[in-house]
């Protein structure tokens, strides 16, 4: 056997070799090599949302899609968006919602949760606008400082016929993840646990990651 030949042979046995070696180590690989999934955005629990005076608060199941009452002020935000929401109520007047949605980046999420801040503001015009039945009116309680920021908002509406209900609801974000928490019950602004509902908005964008 020359030795040009055995150089060569020897050469592919060596490239062989490396191949193989490294194929066993790519399919050999532990299981908890490859990246990981962000995990889930955790949700409320009852007992972190404002005290009810007379009735503890029950927690429903986290369910994909967009709770009905959150459609009044924000029905025009959802579409494009994959959402999920828990559903939370007494046994008297007040019921409450938390919903997240996950965008593709941090720069989305950031004019997702704008343009719901931008559309809570606005909600008491347009009340009046599609209902003439109904006076409706906002303030704004104000931003909290966690996590990318939340802002809290309060709404209040009246019928013609005497019927009034009160509404706080917040926006807050943490990086990708956007969290909207809603609470009602009957009633006006004098009525609104503000305080207590920027602990749980801050205990809801806690909670996102």
């Amino acid at each position: 056997m020359s030795m040009r030949t055995q150089v060569g042979r020897t050469t592919a046995l060596t490239a062989f070799s490396v191949a193989a070696f490294t194929a066993a180590a790519v399919l050999g690989a532990p299981a908890d090599a490859a990246p990981s999934a962000a995990p889930s955005p955790a949700f409320l629990s009852a007992s972190q949302l404002p005290p009810h005076p007379s009735s503890a608060w029950t927690a429903g199941r986290v369910t994909d899609g967009v709770p009905d009452e959150l459609r009044l002020c924000l029905d025009e935000v959802f579409p494009g968006y994959d959402s999920r929401y828990r559903p939370f109520r007494t046994d008297l007047d007040a019921s409450a919602r938390q919903l997240t949605i996950v965008t593709g980046t941090a720069a989305k999420a950031k004019a997702l949760a704008d343009r719901m801040n931008r559309e809570i503001r606005t909600c008491a015009e347009r009340i009046e606008q599609s209902d003439p039945e109904v006076r409706a009116s906002y303030r704004g309680y104000g931003t909290l400082p966690v996590e990318e920021g939340a802002r809290v908002h309060g709404l209040h509406t009246e019928t013609s016929w005497g019927a009034t209900d009160i509404r706080l609801l917040s926006v807050g974000r943490d990086g990708k993840a956007v969290t909207v928490v809603d609470w009602s019950q009957l009633g006006d602004f004098s009525d609104a646990p503000v305080p207590a509902f920027k602990k749980t908005t801050t205990t809801a964008v806690n909670k996102l990651y």
